[in-house]
Parts: structure tokens; sequence; C-alpha cells
């Protein structure tokens, strides 16, 4: 009898390790996906923000920036990270980020007249501006922005 019981042990190890190994896996499953914490943006594409805009019908909300400016460094660590704010924006928008110094960026500026960075923009999904605004914005700011970009028809900025 003393020669059964190791094994009996050895036995009971690795039912208890099935069954918690197998409440493990329900209890992954049952978690829903994380959401991002950030904005999604698609990077120095504009004409993919178009593409993708006239699909899912949205508006799109473009960060136009200088890889050298302070504030706008700031709207990614602080703002564009917040969680309420990538809900908002990730659910809305067409969100697109642009480097207005390399690639279409200068053309960009020069079309929609930038005069400073960040310039925050809010266009219809057929590309036309609605809503427009320079600088820092903060988490309540960019979601009052947000709403009333999307309250608005186009009209030029």
């Amino acid at each position: 009898m003393l020669k059964l019981f190791p094994n009996k042990i050895a036995v009971l190890i690795v039912m208890v390790t099935i069954v918690a190994s197998a409440f493990t896996c329900q209890a992954q499953k049952a978690k829903a996906p994380a959401k991002p914490h950030n904005i999604v943006f698609i990077e120095d594409s504009w004409d993919e923000a178009l593409r993708q805009a006239a699909l899912q019908n949205k508006y799109i909300f473009v960060d136009a920036y200088a890889s050298w400016c302070g504030p706008c460094k700031m709207l990614k660590k602080y703002t564009f990270s917040n969680q309420k704010v990538a809900d908002f924006f990730n659910a809305n928008f067409i969100n697109v980020s642009i480097d207005m110094e390399k690639g279409d960026g200068p053309s960009l500026a020069t079309a929609w007249r930038m005069q400073a960075y960040p310039t925050l923009i809010i266009f219809d999904a057929k590309g036309r501006p609605v809503l427009g605004e320079a600088g820092y914005m903060n988490v309540s700011q960019l979601l009052d922005f947000g709403k009333q970009g999307l309250s608005k028809k186009s009209n030029a900025i």
C-alpha cells in the first residue's frame, strides 16, 4: 500500500492541474478584447484617410504636427493617450496624424493654410473641412472639439 500512495498523489496533482488549467482558459475567453488606450492614427497618409472615411462614412480627425513641436508632443503624450479621448475618437472618426514637414505634409500645409502647430482639423467624409483649431488641447477641450465637429456640416475654415 505504501508503494501506491505516491502514485495516488501524482494522479491527484495532475488532475488538479488539468482542472485549474480549464478554469484559466475559460476566464481568458470570457475577457473582452482590450481597447486601445490611445487614439489609433493612420500615419502620414491623407489619401488612406479619405478612402477609409468614404468606406465607413465617418468624419476625419487630422493631427497636423511637426516633429520639433513641443505642444504636439504634449498632445500625443497626455491628451491622445486618455482612454475617454481614445474611445470617442476611435469610434467616431477616421484619425490621421500627418507630419507637415515630410512627404505630402508640405503640400497639405499649403492647401490647408497652416500657420501653427499643432493644428487639429475635422473634415467630413468627402474631405471638406468642418472645424479647425491650432494649439494644444487638454482632454475636455479635445472632446468638446470632436463633438462640435461632428455636429457641423462642411464649410471653409
